[in-house]
């Protein structure tokens, strides 16, 4: 079914938003991945390059992987240039997003704060929150009285293990909603003429020389004049039929939500020491996220005691939920490079792109990764903002360490 004439309501059921299409034997480009980054590349090929003979290929439903599986943070207050260089172009994009897809994806700009619990954290923070004016990111350092003033509902008591002693805090940034975002993206690409392609999973790479000319899938055999992966997790797994083995670890990465409460969190708190950070959606539940299994994984599930050490570092910062029920949890798949920063660029392998090694960065880029990305393919050649983010920094060591900004991906 074609997507909706501009102006007409908003249809019910994501899927009439754009075609379920066989694929076709050849494209120009393939985007394996149909989660948000994969969307947003698709849609600026079009838009920015005009590049419409596509195909996003995703093994299972769109948007079901970590696009599902996230907790919707938005913010660019990262430490160095070349990050808050990416995170802010993506920041910016957001701002406009529902505009430039005539579609609500709920952006709502509540502020974040990422909590210091020690005076190390302070030092850190304060340091931080300079880089990002320096790199004319809003941010702010408040003390303990400041992030009351904020959050009322924190917990700034001195007798708790890990006290607040302040808080870096991003006004600009939110939380937005994943499904609308993807559905957005999908409907765009779609009217572009791009080919989404649901249940279409890749099972080998067809390489020549040193050339990528296609894809095999279990919807058979597809001809590509260039493949881009965007899998998250499962990007290294992809890049080995390639013969490439990327510097990337997949964990599980857990959240949660709570059953539906009245609105009494008005801002996201971030807290790495403690490893938890709080939100509440738009309808009411709270929206909780974990540190990373420290074992290796591809399953969308972890292990108990990390939510155990959740949920009791959430109720040290909000006592006021200590009644709150679990409605359900759910684990994403994270892929963590040394530096813990992406990795977006040109491969060993011609014609193949790389993007991955977000951690748990990924949903806060989505349309400014996509923007780049799409550039590097449509050019072959990486964008200004992604250049730093090339595979070969690993060899000469120009790392872009963000293990203190990146929350909890270590």
């Amino acid at each position: 079914m074609s997507p909706r004439t501009p102006g007409a309501e908003l249809p019910e059921h994501p899927d009439w938003l754009w075609r379920n299409p066989e694929p076709k034997r050849s494209y120009d480009v393939v985007v394996v991945g149909g989660g948000g980054h994969g969307l947003a590349t698709a849609h600026y090929l079009a838009k920015n390059h005009g590049i419409t003979n596509v195909a996003v290929l995703e093994k299972g439903w769109l948007a079901g992987g970590n696009m599902a599986r996230n907790t919707t943070i938005i913010r660019s207050n990262y430490l160095w240039d070349e990050s808050a260089g990416i995170y802010e172009h993506a920041l910016k994009l957001w701002e406009g997003l529902a505009d430039e897809l005539d579609y609500p994806i709920l952006f709502s700009q509540r502020g974040v704060l990422n909590l210091a619990h020690s005076l190390q954290d302070v030092r850190d923070s304060v340091r931080r929150v300079e880089a990002n004016r320096l790199n004319g990111v809003d941010a702010e350092w408040l003390d303990a009285d400041g992030v009351k003033d904020v959050c009322p509902i924190v917990n700034i008591s001195p007798d708790v293990r890990y006290p607040v002693l302040g808080a870096t805090y991003q006004p600009r940034a939110g939380i937005a909603k994943h499904d609308h975002v993807a559905w957005g993206l999908a409907r765009s690409a779609d009217a572009a003429g791009i080919d989404i392609i649901q249940n279409c999973e890749v099972t080998g790479l067809d390489v020549v020389g040193n050339r990528v000319v296609g894809v095999q899938t279990t919807r058979g055999p597809i001809v590509a004049g260039k493949v881009a992966l965007c899998s998250a997790g499962h990007t290294s797994v992809l890049a080995a039929m390639a013969g490439i083995d990327l510097p990337v670890q997949s964990h599980p990465l857990q959240a949660l939500v709570s059953e539906l409460l009245e609105p009494v969190h008005p801002t996201v708190v971030m807290s790495n020491a403690v490893h938890v950070y709080v939100s509440q959606a738009h309808k009411g539940e709270l929206v909780m996220g974990a540190g990373i299994d420290a074992y290796n994984s591809y399953t969308q599930r972890g292990a108990f005691h990390i939510i155990e050490e959740q949920m009791a570092a959430a109720l040290e910062l909000f006592p006021v939920f200590a009644r709150a029920h679990v409605l359900r949890t759910w684990g994403g798949i994270v892929d963590v490079s040394p530096d813990a920063s992406p990795i977006i660029g040109l491969s060993p392998v011609d014609n193949l792109y790389l993007n991955c090694g977000w951690g748990t960065g990924g949903f806060k880029a989505t349309p400014g990764v996509g923007w780049v990305y799409a550039h590097t393919i449509a050019h072959d050649t990486p964008h200004p903002l992604n250049a730093p983010f090339s595979l070969d920094r690993f060899t000469t060591g120009a790392l872009v360490d963000e293990h203190g900004a990146a929350a909890v991906a270590h």
